[in-house]
C-alpha cells in the first residue's frame, strides 16, 4: 500500500515538474530609431503661353497649376523654390504654394536661381494634393521669346 501511495504521489508530481521545466524565458534587446524624414514631390507640367494683350496695356499674364505633396517628421521647416536658370529680360515666372496644415504660404514669389521662401512654419505633417500655381508675366520690352522651359525645384529646408 505504501508503494502504491508513493507511486501515485510521484505520478502526480511528474507532470507538474515537466510543465515547470518546459517554461523557459529568453530575452532579446531590440534597437530602434526613427530618422529625420523630409520628402517633397511635385506633379503637373504646366505650359504657359502669353499670346494676348488689351490695346494700351501690357501683355496678359497667364497661369498654370500643379500640386505637391510633403512629409516631414521634424519641426520648423520651410519650402524654398527656385529655377535652374534665370528668366529672359522682361519675363517673370512666379509660383504660389498652398500651405500644409499649420504652416504659412508666402503667396506669389518670383522665381530665380536664388532660393526663395514659399512656405514657412512647417512642422510634422504629411499632406498631398496641395496646390501649386504658376504665373508668367512679360513686358512689351521682352519682345518675342521663343518657347523654352525652366526646371522648378522645391526644397525642404530648416526654417528661419
Amino acid at each position: 500500500m505504501k508503494v502504491l501511495k508513493y507511486t501515485a504521489a510521484i505520478a502526480l508530481l511528474v507532470p507538474a515538474l515537466a510543465s515547470t521545466a518546459a517554461a523557459q524565458n529568453g530575452t532579446q534587446s531590440v534597437g530602434y530609431e526613427v530618422q529625420a524624414i523630409n520628402q517633397i514631390s511635385i506633379t503637373g507640367s504646366p505650359s504657359l503661353v502669353i499670346s494676348t494683350a488689351t490695346a494700351g496695356s501690357a501683355p496678359t499674364s497667364v497661369t498654370g497649376s500643379g500640386s505637391y505633396a510633403i512629409t516631414t517628421n521634424q519641426t520648423n521647416k520651410k519650402v524654398t523654390a527656385q529655377i535652374d536658370s534665370n528668366m529672359p529680360s522682361g519675363v517673370t515666372l512666379s509660383v504660389t504654394l498652398a500651405a500644409p496644415s499649420g504652416a504659412t504660404s508666402a503667396g506669389a514669389v518670383t522665381l530665380s536661381t536664388t532660393p526663395v521662401n514659399a512656405v514657412t512654419g512647417i512642422s510634422t505633417v504629411n499632406q498631398s494634393g496641395l496646390s501649386v500655381s504658376y504665373q508668367l508675366a512679360a513686358t512689351v520690352a521682352a519682345g518675342v521669346v521663343a518657347a523654352s522651359s525652366r526646371t522648378v525645384t522645391l526644397t525642404i529646408a530648416d526654417g528661419a
